[in-house]
């Protein structure tokens, strides 16, 4: 291993085929794409890619098969500087493979998986305690869920702190994400995850439940609606940027990741949210859940162009009132 990891990352990581096409296939009719690529995906995974490319060191704990297809998602992980020294292999074939159609009219995407993943999970015994309490942060999708909690309790104990992704709800909330809320920090949830896990309608109302359940803040994302920050003291609304979408693939792990270099960083949470904001826009431009991940710089000169100057504190937000 080279440097230490400043942010862990644990949970899902997998391969991902994309293809770009106007309409699917069906068994009746055949269809042509406009584009395939082979990328890195998974939550935890992702957000630490962008993590990395975002000049900050990360490592990612998972687990991988012993075929192709696990070679592949490793080197494509690998590529962005992630640290994979603490890898669990198995001595069976990858089952993190998932083929994602993507919407050439809109971004939009639809995925297709094997449906087997974490059907043999991280154990506790497989983890390095050291290595995780080293980093200042731990990231969490809710995969692997007994050692995501285990360490998620090491990183307290050392006074570090945790993020988690609990992904967008449809309605519903796992139990596995509400057994890691007392030992979560930051919680950043996608679409109707925040109505989903406290029954009220309102965001704020929502956010103030979500934060009496453990996390100190709340954000949920809403796509091209921007993304809501919920604290105990405060709470506000962040404008998304308007970009030319090609692929919202990977978008809110993109998310996660910059805000988790937002907060690395010392800044405070409506600069984080903008930065986060900023570097999901980006990555819609590209095919891919990490192909389009800018820099720092990049995602800097981002938002110069939109007039706004992180450099000194000046911050495009909606306050809630």
């Amino acid at each position: 291993m080279g440097i230490q990891p400043k942010v862990v990352g644990l949970g899902c990581g997998t391969l991902d085929i994309l293809i770009r096409a106007e309409q699917l296939p069906t068994w009746e009719h055949n269809t042509r794409f406009e584009a395939i690529s082979f990328d890195g995906g998974g939550q935890a995974a992702t957000a630490m890619a962008a993590v990395s490319r975002l000049g900050i060191p990360a490592g990612f704990i998972g687990t991988a098969g012993n075929d192709n297809a696990a070679d592949l998602k490793l080197r494509l992980t690998e590529r962005y500087g992630v640290d994979l020294s603490r890898i669990a292999h198995r001595n069976s074939p990858d089952d993190a493979v998932v083929i994602v159609f993507v919407d050439a009219k809109t971004g939009e995407r639809m995925f297709f998986g094997g449906g087997r993943q974490g059907e043999v999970p991280l154990h506790t015994d497989e983890m390095d305690r050291e290595y995780i309490t080293a980093a200042d942060y731990l990231h969490l999708d809710g995969l692997h869920v007994e050692a995501a909690r285990e360490a998620a309790q090491w990183m307290h104990a050392a006074g570090k702190t945790v993020v988690l992704d609990p992904g967008t709800s449809q309605g519903k909330v796992w139990k596995d994400h509400l057994t890691l809320l007392p030992h979560v920090d930051v919680l950043i949830g996608g679409s109707g995850f925040g109505q989903a896990l406290s029954g009220q309608k309102d965001i704020r109302q929502a956010g103030a439940k979500a934060i009496e359940m453990g996390p100190r803040i709340f954000v949920q994302t809403e796509g091209n609606k921007g993304c809501y920050t919920i604290t105990p003291e405060d709470s506000f609304h962040t404008p998304a940027f308007p970009v030319d979408v090609v692929d919202t693939t990977g978008a809110g792990d993109v998310f996660h990741g910059a805000y988790i270099v937002g907060l690395a960083h010392g800044w405070d949470l409506r600069r984080t949210a903008q930065f986060a904001s900023a570097v999901s826009a980006i990555k819609c431009t590209r095919i891919g859940g990490r192909a389009g991940i800018p820099t720092f710089d990049e995602a800097l000169a981002f938002l110069h162009t939109r007039g706004i100057d992180p450099d000194n504190g000046k911050h495009a937000h909606t306050a809630e009132r």
